[in-house]
């Protein structure tokens, strides 16, 4: 396997591009909070378009290089227990990192799940360029299921990489 997809920039011992997808779920939560200060307070609709759809694409992107990145290496435990080095996890470590792994998946799988549904539905019920209306009430709850989701996602993700790598790093 190619050695740059092998190991990561972060300096604890995990792939590639689970340091790039790391440091997506940094970086989105701002990036979707200042989107939501366009919308509330700018009240620039075309702009808050602009960056949800922009983070819609990014999540999407981190969400397959993720998946390519998992089969390329045979799973998420092959990743932190290399083949040929020594075990970083075993035992109460491994059973505690694996039920953080299903507690973040329930918000993982749900999060693109929901974009998507905001996401379409924003685009065949809003008017170009996007103004309040009335589909403006399912777009706020839809948009704050997704929002919190992904927060979900973010934290749980970022709890499970420290917990896999820095702790045990």
């Amino acid at each position: 396997m190619n050695e740059v997809l092998k190991n990561g920039f972060l300096g604890y011992d995990a792939s590639l591009m689970l340091d790039v997808v790391v440091t997506a779920l940094v970086l989105i939560v701002p990036w979707l909070l200042y989107s939501l200060y366009l919308v509330k307070v700018k009240r620039n609709y075309l702009l808050h378009k602009k960056h949800q759809l922009a983070i819609f694409f990014v999540l999407i992107f981190a969400v397959g290089a993720f998946e390519f990145d998992m089969q390329m290496h045979g799973g998420w435990l092959a990743i932190v227990n290399k083949v040929g080095e020594p075990t970083r996890l075993d035992g109460e470590q491994l059973a505690f990192v694996r039920q953080m792994l299903r507690v973040h998946l329930v918000f993982a799988i749900s999060t693109p799940l929901l974009w998507i549904a905001t996401v379409v539905n924003a685009l065949l019920k809003f008017p170009k360029p996007p103004v309040p209306g009335a589909n403006s009430r399912l777009h706020k709850v839809l948009g704050w299921a997704s929002v919190i989701d992904l927060v979900g996602t973010s934290v749980t993700g970022l709890l499970f990489y420290y917990q896999a790598f820095v702790v045990t790093g």
